[in-house]
């Protein structure tokens, strides 16, 4: 029986937890914060749909001091990679056997494969800023293949 494993992927909510995204999100198996989390409300609030794994953005201030810069976990099979500013990976995410790496800081969803491995960037769930998208993610993943999709919460 072929096991699946949906992930529901956000970032740079600064403290703003959208009833569209709480929309998007359910269904999840588990929930991956990108940073810019803005308060531990935001993961709480989260963790009513699913489990949340966070990491710390550079705005995060100290109620976040315990959260890690960057996690490297095995869902479903996928090596993946989650940190807030991809500028600082500082590896080669293909040397280092990652299927996945996930991020977020710009406010840009982003969703390409380079050597093998898929960038994704769920964009900003939180306040809009400038003409960005407000928007979350999803993974899917299955006998050790990702599919991805990028979900606009507003027109």
């Amino acid at each position: 029986m072929a096991s699946r494993l949906t992930v529901g992927v956000v970032s740079d909510t600064h403290g703003l937890v959208r009833p569209e995204a709480v929309e998007a999100l359910r269904g999840s198996d588990v929930i991956l914060h990108a940073g810019d989390v803005g308060g531990s409300h935001v993961l709480q609030e989260l963790g009513e749909i699913a489990p949340v794994i966070p990491v710390r953005g550079n705005v995060d201030g100290d109620w976040a001091r315990l959260l890690p810069e960057r996690r490297r976990l095995d869902l479903g099979g996928v090596s993946v990679l989650i940190l807030h500013d991809r500028g600082l990976l500082g590896l080669d995410p293909a040397e280092e056997g990652l299927g996945v790496v996930v991020f977020g800081h710009s406010h840009q969803p982003l969703a390409e494969k380079k050597k093998g491995v898929l960038w994704f960037n769920p964009g900003s769930a939180g306040p809009r800023r400038f003409r960005l998208p407000v928007s979350v993610g999803c993974l899917v993943i299955e006998d050790g293949r990702v599919r991805h999709r990028l979900i606009a919460l507003e027109a």
